[in-house]
């Protein structure tokens, strides 16, 4: 299943997504504590998509090629970084240059307390896109990140959570801008694998329902300029980020 969010007349609203139609469901987190699927509610629906879901914690992780050694290192971003595919994103002119990164993203399902590099997979209610806009000058001034990684817009996520794909699979990664490619790799190459990665973070943070770690961007990282648009495709889920 396709899971994203709908802005409606009537306000938000989780939606599964079929090609071009949009079909109102229930809780999806509620229906994966419970080992369901998140029932149709009404008929398809129209609207403007929103990020598909609205992390209370984002969690990056630093693995970019081999030069990262184990254990991996974590670092946060502000959730309120996050938005949708399609929304515009105004870069920083204050900052140096403006790098994007194709990643995975993992959308934690529920309650992560006991999950293991074993039982990853039964905390996860899927996988999605994500373009981890960042401006690396700033990394002398701000060595944990934060800064550098959480200008307005700077966490573009989507369209929808894929439920289908597996923490397993070698997930493809392809950057694009302005339609040139700029980078293709996947997430085979990262030095570790999604499950310790989850692992690690899990092991002295608490996540939870909609919360989303980023996985690194294993060699697909490319400066980007204003007026590109920018193209992050992960396992076939397709995030455009316009930028000015």
């Amino acid at each position: 299943m396709r899971i994203s969010r709908l802005m409606t007349a009537n306000g938000p609203r989780t939606v599964r997504v079929e090609g071009t139609t949009f079909v109102p469901i229930g809780d999806p987190y509620a229906a994966f504590e419970a080992g369901t699927v998140p029932a149709d509610e009404g008929v398809a629906i129209t609207g403007v998509l929103l990020a598909p879901c609205v992390p209370t914690v984002v969690v990056g992780i630093a693995q970019n090629g081999p030069e990262h050694a184990s254990p991996v290192q974590a670092w946060l971003k502000n959730p309120r970084t996050v938005t949708a595919s399609g929304a515009p994103v105004r870069l920083r002119r204050d900052a140096g240059v403006t790098v994007a990164e194709a990643e995975v993203a993992v959308v934690i399902g529920r309650d992560a307390t006991g999950l293991t590099v074993e039982t990853a997979h039964e905390f996860i209610l899927g996988v999605t896109a994500v373009n981890d806009l960042s401006s690396p000058d700033r990394a002398a001034f701000d060595p944990r990140n934060f800064e550098s990684k959480s200008g307005e817009g700077y966490t573009p996520l989507g369209p929808w959570i894929d439920t289908g794909l597996s923490i397993d699979d070698d997930l493809p990664m392809r950057l694009s801008a302005d339609g040139e490619v700029r980078a293709e790799t996947s997430s085979h190459r990262l030095p570790m694998s999604l499950r310790e990665c989850l692992a690690y973070v899990a092991g002295w943070t608490t996540l939870g329902a909609g919360d989303v770690v980023m996985m690194g961007a294993p060699f697909s990282q490319a400066p980007i300029r204003p007026g590109e648009t920018v193209e992050v495709v992960v396992a076939g889920t397709r995030l455009t980020t316009p930028t000015s």
